[in-house]
């Protein structure tokens, strides 16, 4: 009996003893889903494969929300710890009327990071009105920001859509490329490495930089449940310390090795297309150096909703952004 109870005893230890390991390896799990996987979010795969992450003592469990009203859905339902997404859903949802909406407590990107693709012009040719005029451009999903910011982008140099101009807004993100590849359409926006593999395939060309013409606004945050973020403080800010140390990382590295950084997160995808597509990022000033937002930008963000008549009432931007931690890490 003595045995057996001893036996028993060293049982209920290690049950216990696993149970509190699994509970640590829980509480250090950050579920992100990210909105689609692009090199345009390069600084965050870099600060999971080259160990920043780790340092922080998170493990990423990252997934692909396909859209970003699929991935708000996920935040919402309690499906996500945190989303990587366009900074106009939680407008959208704060506009609604919801006091208990998520939070933005991080800024990745600046600018679009899409690039127009042509099948007959070259970039040598191109020019914004004279070539897209009477013309059918893919242009993204109805109301999501990549379609919003080209229809601002069309609109400065006096093109509008159903007078001078067809954008299609009705393709979803993943259709784009397909559709455009099966003969629709004159050009198509396009996320790297895409826009680099479909020119290097010899279907088409780059033309120009959406994000270098639409100038700064927030177009991709990282964003939480309010419980979340008070819960967790201290995981913020090791996910938002770990983001600045790859974006320093990938500054100060030439392409090639940006391009190795991220190589785990797209296998599909040979170190040169990515080095490309990274240089092209690096030159349009496509990341945040620091994660807090600026009103300035968050202003035109408002124009750029308030263009595409998406914007039915005005969010305040404290309503909605939490500079807090990105401040604290800056």
């Amino acid at each position: 009996m003595k045995k057996f109870m001893t036996l028993m005893l060293c049982i209920m230890m290690c049950s216990l003893t696993l149970g509190f390991v699994g509970c640590k390896d829980k509480k250090d799990v950050i579920r992100l889903n990210e909105v689609t996987h692009s090199v345009f979010y390069a600084p965050l795969y870099a600060a999971i494969n080259l160990g920043y992450m780790e340092e922080e003592g998170i493990k990423i469990e990252l997934e692909n929300g396909q859209g970003s009203d699929k991935s708000m859905a996920a935040l919402l339902s309690n499906n996500a710890d945190i989303a990587l997404l366009g900074a106009e859903t939680v407008i959208y949802v704060a506009a609604e009327g919801s006091t208990n909406h998520p939070i933005i407590f991080g800024q990745l990107t600046k600018r679009d990071g899409s690039f127009l693709v042509s099948k007959d012009v070259t970039k040598d040719q191109f020019d914004w009105k004279t070539s897209l005029e009477n013309k059918k451009v893919i242009a993204g999903r109805r109301g999501g920001l990549p379609a919003m910011t080209f229809e601002w982008v069309v609109n400065n140099v006096g093109l509008k859509n159903g007078q001078n101009i067809t954008l299609d807004i009705e393709t979803s993100f993943a259709m784009q490329v397909p559709v455009f590849d099966s003969g629709d359409g004159d050009f198509c926006t396009m996320f790297e490495p895409t826009a680099t593999e479909y020119e290097e395939a010899g279907k088409g060309h780059i033309v120009a930089s959406v994000g270098e013409y639409s100038g700064e606004i927030p177009f991709t945050t990282f964003m939480a449940n309010p419980s979340f973020i008070r819960k967790n403080p201290d995981k913020i800010e090791g996910f938002l310390r770990a983001i600045r140390k790859a974006y320093i990382y990938l500054m100060t590295h030439d392409e090639i090795t940006g391009a190795k950084a991220i190589a785990k997160s797209f296998s599909e995808s040979s170190v040169e297309s990515l080095a490309k597509a990274v240089k092209s990022y690096k030159e349009i000033d496509a990341w945040c150096a620091t994660a807090d937002m600026s009103r300035v930008a968050y202003r035109n963000l408002l124009d750029v909703l308030d263009n595409a008549g998406t914007l039915e009432r005005t969010v305040n931007f404290d309503q909605v952004v939490d500079n807090t931690y990105a401040l604290k890490v800056a």
